[in-house]
């Protein structure tokens, strides 16, 4: 039985809960620890609930950076640093802030205790890394899973790269930024979804629920969606901001998803959305480039990567009752087959065998 540790900023889209519960049902030991909770009221293990900043200035710092990133001719993985003594101070103080709860949870829990340390986002709970090099010199193997835009955005820390013993993605786009990153499928158990109901009206169903509309494209499917409205009998449930559960709940009663479409900055293909909305047996559709369509075994999805592919595969699925069925049943056996507990974790453990963790 291996000893798993699982250290995330936030449980995003619930995918490191997933971990934590694929590690618990294939017989090791495990506990997720998130410093933020998720305002999207996913479950969570243990949380250490600290405030994430949110006030106007941070917004603009985040936003700023994007920014900056989105308009870089020359995109390279940056190296996280501090921008300016403000940065820094605010780093270097949120740092000292949290020492002492971490410091708790580690001995409650006792955390020493773990044999691999995965650092989900690539983040320790220092920005200096300060507790993953503890565990280090303990003889812990480190692994760090990047999600999104983590690597986009933010970038590598330098002090946790350097003794990282796995780097792993779950992001297709992220294998071209960074040469040591080992793929792996989220792991996903579709039986906690709801059921589809069947929708008797009249009108074809599509939902999008973006968490960022720059990043899925929002404003495109939105345009198409009023061309289509003219010509079509169909309903677009646009939901933001919502709980999970009142979003399963809607898409349940749905007949398309579109998860998303020529955003920007979100990288192509699919997250955790994706893998819900297929798991109900939703035909999706999502954005995707050539390479990785060619990559990604049997491809369930239904791929748009503008506003006229977008506007083209619509109707094709809104005239073809069959097919949306043929595709929603295709797709829920992919995820069986290539996301499931078991699939996912003898994978991560031949890539533990690989870099001689296990």
């Amino acid at each position: 039985m291996l000893k798993i540790l699982h250290i995330a900023p936030q449980n995003y889209a619930g995918v490191p809960y997933d971990f934590y519960k694929m590690h618990l049902a294939c017989g090791d030991k495990s506990r997720l620890i998130t410093l933020h909770k998720n305002p999207r009221q996913f479950p969570e293990d243990i949380c250490l609930n600290l405030p994430l900043p949110n006030f106007p200035l941070a917004q603009f710092w985040r936003k700023k950076k994007l920014f900056e990133r989105e308009n870089e001719k020359n995109f390279v993985v940056p190296e996280f640093k501090p921008k300016n003594f403000v940065e820094k101070f605010y780093f270097d103080f949120s740092d000292a802030l949290k020492r002492n709860k971490i410091n708790q949870v580690i001995e409650e829990y006792n955390l020493n205790d773990y044999d691999i340390i995965h650092y989900d986002a690539g983040l320790d709970f220092y920005r200096d890394a300060n507790q993953a090099k503890k565990w280090k010199q303990m003889g812990k193997k480190i692994v760090c899973c990047y999600y999104g835009s983590d690597l986009r955005t933010r970038g590598i820390i330098k002090e946790l790269d350097e003794i990282s013993d796995l780097n792993i993605t779950s992001e297709f786009d992220h294998l071209a930024l960074k040469k040591d990153l080992l793929y792996l499928f989220y792991p996903y158990d579709i039986s906690e979804l709801p059921d589809k109901k069947e929708n008797k009206s009249d009108s074809v169903k599509i939902i999008h629920t973006p968490t960022n509309r720059k990043f899925k494209g929002t404003e495109i499917i939105i345009e198409v969606i009023e061309k289509i409205k003219k010509e079509r009998k169909i309903e677009f449930i646009l939901l933001e901001n919502k709980s999970r559960d009142y979003l399963l709940q809607e898409k349940s009663k749905c007949d398309i998803s579109i998860d998303q479409v020529g955003g920007t900055m979100g990288g192509t293909g699919y997250g955790k959305a994706g893998l819900e909305s297929l798991g109900m047996g939703l035909p999706t559709i999502t954005n995707m480039s050539k390479e990785y369509c060619d990559w990604l075994p049997e491809n369930p999805f239904i791929v748009a990567n503008n506003g006229n592919d977008l506007y083209n595969k619509l109707i094709e699925l809104i005239d073809n009752k069959e097919l949306r069925k043929q595709l929603g049943e295709a797709g829920k056996q992919w995820i069986k087959k290539y996301h499931s507990f078991e699939s996912v974790n003898n994978k991560l453990y031949e890539l533990y065998r690989l870099k001689n963790i296990k």
